[in-house]
């Protein structure tokens, strides 16, 4: 007993100690574990109202993969020809480096959809506003929208898609 108190009060101890504390901070800001616990809900509306000629080119409903998510997305355009993908009541968990992706991926239920939507052709269109609730995002100038088939909320810390939703053409 008195060999393992030495060892643990020495230098090779306070290593572990300090070795073990550093790995749990590491791991702490890298994993984020707080968020699962913080919602972020947004609230932004809809660029313009519907009766003001704007058009719905394409739709699409999450299912979940990675964590439980819910909702629509809309891809809009506008009066002046920009367009705009819109999620609406939006449910999803939070995490760390949550963005969007527009995709040529299909998607594809349970764990076979989780890693698929960074493998081809995808546009971010930016960092997740909120895990809740409704946001617009821009597509950009010339983005060919039959090139892409899919939206997914996209963890790029892990490589993992929380939820996606396939799009369908409007007629």
């Amino acid at each position: 007993m008195g060999r393992i108190r030495r060892v643990l009060t020495g230098r090779v101890g306070i290593g572990l100690l300090v070795g073990g504390l550093v790995a749990v901070a590491v791991g702490t800001v890298w994993f984020q574990p707080w968020k699962l616990w913080v919602n972020e809900t947004v609230r932004e509306a809809a660029p313009v109202a519907r009766e003001q000629g704007v058009r719905t080119l394409a739709t699409g409903e999450f299912i979940s993969h990675e964590h439980a998510t819910r909702g629509t997305v809309r891809i809009l355009e506008l009066p002046d020809g920009s367009r705009t993908l819109r999620l609406e009541n939006l449910d999803t968990s939070n995490g760390p480096d949550l963005r969007v992706l527009i995709t040529d991926a299909p998607v594809r239920e349970g764990r076979a959809g989780w890693f698929v939507f960074d493998d081809g052709a995808h546009t971010e269109l930016g960092r997740l506003k909120g895990n809740k609730g409704d946001q617009n995002y821009p597509l950009p100038a010339g983005l060919d929208l039959e090139a892409y088939r899919s939206v997914s909320i996209w963890c790029d810390r892990f490589d993992v898609s929380f939820g996606a939703a396939a799009l369908t053409r409007a007629l």
